[in-house]
């Protein structure tokens, strides 16, 4: 199958990031003196940044606003971002296969705008991609699948000959339910869910070395 449009998640997708993400929630509240309750993490698992900053903030009736708490949240990240964080095996050359062959590119994700360009500029895969929807910007995390039906609009492909490209469960299953393709790459962060994300998935990717063989030979 050679696909028309593809949807890409970045963290733990196109970049090798997603370490920056691990116990953000506890790391961001203890900088401000709280201690975390244990649940914390399921609670805002799915969520985007906004939403995350309004728990925080309704949890533990922070004084600071809604745009302070995301403020606070990515000081401690984009350094990461701007610096250090580096594409996963095969994506530059997997990129550039599907551009060679007309594939239309967009990405999708909860990580903020300004931290995403910074981070596709400097590895240098800013120009593959079409537009970039961020959960903040849409409203709604990856638990709804209005971000990836915008996606899907604006790349303006046959919703069978377009495959999302994503690490994690929860927004496998939501791409799943939008009637969208998905391909799963593996990333070390999920691999607990690994099983039920290789059931879910129609391809599961290793890496992106070799993976323009699967849609080629492989009908999903």
């Amino acid at each position: 199958m050679i696909i028309e449009g593809a949807i890409f998640d970045l963290d733990g997708t196109l970049l090798d990031s997603m370490c920056v993400w691990e116990n953000l929630d506890v790391r961001y509240l203890e900088s401000i003196g709280i201690e975390p309750s244990l649940d914390l993490q399921e609670e805002i698992r799915s969520a985007s940044l906004r939403k995350a900053a309004e728990v925080f903030k309704h949890n533990y009736n922070l004084p600071a606003t809604i745009d302070e708490i995301m403020d606070g949240i990515n000081k401690l990240v984009e350094d990461m971002y701007f610096s250090i964080v580096q594409p996963k095996t095969g994506v530059c050359e997997f990129l550039e296969y599907l551009r060679s062959i007309g594939v239309k590119m967009c990405i999708t994700t909860a990580t903020d705008r300004y931290q995403v360009e910074a981070a596709l500029s400097r590895c240098g895969l800013m120009h593959y991609f079409g537009k970039i929807f961020t959960c903040t910007e849409v409203g709604r995390g990856k638990d709804s699948p209005i971000i990836f039906e915008e996606a899907l609009n604006f790349l303006g492909t046959d919703r069978e000959k377009t495959v999302v490209f994503e690490d994690a469960l929860h927004a496998i299953r939501t791409a799943k339910k939008a009637g969208l393709k998905v391909a799963a790459v593996e990333d070390r962060s999920a691999e607990k869910e690994k099983i039920e994300i290789y059931a879910t998935s129609d391809i599961y990717l290793e890496d992106f070395r070799n993976a323009y063989r699967l849609f080629e030979e492989k009908s999903i």
